[in-house]
């Protein structure tokens, strides 16, 4: 069965930066299970996965606009640390969810804090690289009538209600 919309999809991965530092892999673990067509993944590995079948495997380079975008310096603002309430003990790598400029909501990453002074990041933590993965199909079936109506994976390996 070859890798289409509305398939689930089981794949081993090892992600790599260009300088070749694992970011993340699924080995030791269970492999990724994704519905494929509904941009549960980064949209340049759905599109290099597409028309491949179990045991088929690949090695490919995203670039940051078919991954998690390019950095963007509009998204690095500065707050004051009374912008934080409720919270007791700032750290540079907390993150929080903030309202972005379109009204949706965001991660925003603390870079830096110097005094009252609080750097935060809005941009994903890959944005701006060069993603490669090598890839190992694992399995291909059709995905259930509720999996696509809920646009995500159920049960092994996948979404658990």
């Amino acid at each position: 069965m070859l890798i289409a919309a509305n398939k689930a999809v089981s794949i081993d991965y090892t992600l790599t930066n260009d300088a070749g530092e694992v970011i993340d892999s699924s080995a030791g673990g269970a492999p990724l299970v994704y519905l494929h067509g509904a941009a549960n993944i980064i949209p340049g590995l759905e599109k290099a996965l597409e028309g491949k079948q179990a045991g088929d495997e690949l090695t490919v380079a995203i670039e940051p606009e078919e991954a998690y975008g390019e950095y963007s310096a509009e998204l690095v603002s500065t707050l004051n640390r009374s912008m934080f309430e409720g919270v007791d003990q700032l750290e540079v790598g907390m993150q929080f969810h903030a309202s972005a400029p379109d009204g949706q909501m965001q991660i925003v990453t603390i870079r830096d804090i110097d005094g009252d002074d609080v750097t935060v990041d809005g941009n994903h933590p890959l944005a701006g690289q060069r993603l490669n993965f090598k890839v190992k199909v694992v399995d291909v079936r059709d995905a259930s009538e509720e999996e696509i109506a809920h646009r995500h994976i159920h049960g092994e390996g996948g979404h658990h209600h």
